[in-house]
């Protein structure tokens, strides 16, 4: 896949965030900047989702492509060639399962499940906050009875 050598991958792995990641800023960032408040990393649902519009009842999940295999069948093609295939294939198998698992307990709470692309938010912004937009006009005909 690369030419790093292990102790370099290491570091870069190390180095790999779970939280207040790059993609989440910009879209945190720019919905905020829409006069959308949320909650970050809300322990209040499975899954515990980057960004949570409460009133609205919308969780939100900003997925890094390779972690969350976006083309899994792709990406597992690629993967075979790599050190510790296995392991990663393994990993990221898990990671798609836990994501359903987690997406249709939210869901059962009565919450809407958004999930975008890291590459989608970093490229489109606009369509990303545009989306999150709709569900909670969509909301809010509902609480009025329209």
């Amino acid at each position: 896949m690369d030419n790093l050598t292990e102790d370099q991958r290491r570091k870069n792995m190390r180095n790999i965030r779970s939280k207040d990641t790059k993609i989440e800023l910009i879209l945190r960032k720019a919905l905020w900047k829409e006069g959308i408040r949320y909650r970050k990393h809300y322990v209040g649902l499975p899954g515990t989702p980057d960004i949570a519009i409460t009133k609205h009842k919308i969780a939100i999940f900003c997925d890094g492509e390779f972690f969350h295999g976006k083309d899994w069948e792709k990406l597992q093609i690629k993967l075979k060639d790599s050190n510790h295939s296995e392991y990663w294939r393994k990993k990221i198998q898990r990671n798609i399962e836990r994501d359903i698992e987690v997406e249709k307990k939210i869901r059962y709470e009565g919450w809407v499940v958004l999930r975008f692309w890291g590459n989608d938010i970093k490229q489109h912004t606009e369509a990303c906050v545009k989306t999150i937009k709709e569900y909670i006009f969509e909301d809010k005909l509902k609480f009025d009875g329209k």
